[in-house]
């Protein structure tokens, strides 16, 4: 044990006993209530034990937060609105949840009574660039950085809020080499701030600088601020490397949290899969692409209005979810007729399912379609995937996108694999390399 670990080890965090408990406080508390799950057990069960009014009930608040219950943070810190350390508490929590509109009044408060500090500033900067992005996807981003580094106090550009809104900036322009300046300046200036870490790491991760996304991800995770999509993020970045211990182990701290996340069960099985040199490749293979096809949001099809309506009020939202049911069960349903269920049919045959198909079937379905034939025409387009031989990301993007064949990737654009979770810069010219091999090209190339 070094001598930083044995320190952070003895560190201590009652909050419920501080005189007078500071953000620099909760961070550093969450820290340590979240580094084993004992920890973690006791801090839950002691706050759930408070009571929700007075002071009491703002520290219950302010414990919230840092077990990452931000619903109910803002509901218990919404009474203490002019509390200062309430404020700023609720505000992150709500930037957490997606809501800057909600958080923006609030920095906006803490930035006018402490005008030198960069935090506040910072977070009321952030919100209001998070409520316009969502208010309008064709955003100038780079005036309205512009603007606002224009309107704060000189010294703000070279804080860490100053330099990561200047990332922002870059990034939008598209100059990634200036962006990831800008996140890591600021990382440097303050590792804490979640935002900037997920950016920098992301950017680096489709930069292809492999070494500073996994810096950045793992300063996240050891600071307990890193979410679901970073912790996903870093997982797939360790397999890449090989780390699949690593990997595993990052993907189970997602299903602890909540292990109702199948996407992460899976890739912990994944991950499992390839620490064991005797699994069954190919039989995991088929189930892998499987269950990305059943995930797939029957929004993704162009349905009639009639027909998606019925399907939403029957809690069908994936085609996991409509393989279970039969055609007497669709049939059953009010307003639902056969104009409909032939609809829904195809859209199965199209992926080689069919209603009231057992699991054992489906996957033989995908294997039969896996490996069909090339054709006479010997069209490359229905040749299988894994034909390819690509890397873990690349693999699951097509995979995740319901593809089979390489005439399903090239159904897609480079801007719409782009915008695909873990699929960058380096996965992109992967693809391309390898279907430039059998003289194809993705759409509008």
């Amino acid at each position: 044990m070094t001598e930083a670990t044995a320190t952070a080890d003895e560190a201590t965090f009652d909050l419920f006993a501080d005189e007078n408990p500071t953000f620099a406080l909760l961070q550093n508390g969450r820290t340590i209530v979240l580094s084993t799950a004992k920890e973690r057990s006791s801090f839950t069960n002691l706050v759930k034990g408070k009571g929700d009014t007075g002071e009491e009930g703002r520290r219950k608040g302010l414990g919230c937060w840092v077990l990452a219950d931000y619903e109910t943070c803002v509901k218990l810190l919404a009474d203490h609105q002019g509390d200062d350390v309430a404020d700023y508490t609720r505000a992150k929590a709500l930037m957490a949840l997606g809501r800057p509109d909600e958080a923006l009044p609030l920095f906006k408060r803490l930035s006018e009574s402490y005008p030198d500090v960069a935090r506040p500033r910072g977070g009321m900067l952030e919100a209001q660039l998070e409520a316009a992005l969502a208010k309008d996807a064709e955003l100038d981003v780079a005036a309205l950085v512009d603007g606002m580094l224009k309107d704060s106090p000189a010294d703000f550009a070279d804080s860490a809020e100053g330099r990561y809104l200047q990332g922002r900036r870059a990034e939008y322009l598209d100059d990634d080499q200036s962006a990831l300046e800008h996140y890591l300046a600021a990382r440097d200036l303050d590792p804490t701030l979640r935002g900037n870490l997920f950016r920098a790491a992301y950017l680096a991760d489709r930069c292809g600088l492999d070494e500073i996304a996994l810096e950045s991800y793992e300063m996240a995770v050891q600071l307990k601020i890193a979410d679901r999509p970073m912790m996903l993020n870093f997982g797939v970045l360790l397999e890449d490397h090989g780390r699949d211990d690593e990997a595993a182990a990052i993907y189970d701290m997602v299903t602890r949290l909540d292990p109702t996340d199948e996407q992460a069960r899976l890739y912990l099985a994944d991950a499992r899969s390839a620490m064991d040199m005797f699994y069954d490749e190919d039989l995991e293979r088929k189930e892998d692409k499987l269950n990305q096809i059943l995930r797939i949001p029957i929004t993704d099809f162009e349905l009639s209005v009639r027909a998606r309506n019925c399907l939403s009020k029957m809690q069908i939202h994936t085609l996991g979810d409509l393989v279970c049911r039969t055609e007497q069960e669709l049939l059953s349903y009010k307003n639902f007729g056969e104009t409909s269920l032939n609809e829904i049919k195809e859209i199965l045959r199209s992926k080689g399912l069919r209603l009231g198909m057992p699991r054992e079937e489906a996957v033989a379905s995908i294997e039969a379609r896996s490996r069909r034939p090339t054709g006479e025409d010997g069209d490359p387009k229905n040749r299988s995937i894994t034909e390819l031989q690509l890397s873990i990301r690349a693999r699951r993007t097509v995979e995740s996108l319901g593809c089979l064949t390489l005439g399903d990737i090239v159904k897609h654009s480079a801007d719409e694999l782009l915008g695909m979770p873990n699929f960058g810069n380096t996965s992109l010219q992967e693809l391309r390399s390898k279907l430039a091999e059998h003289d194809l090209k993705l759409t509008g190339e």
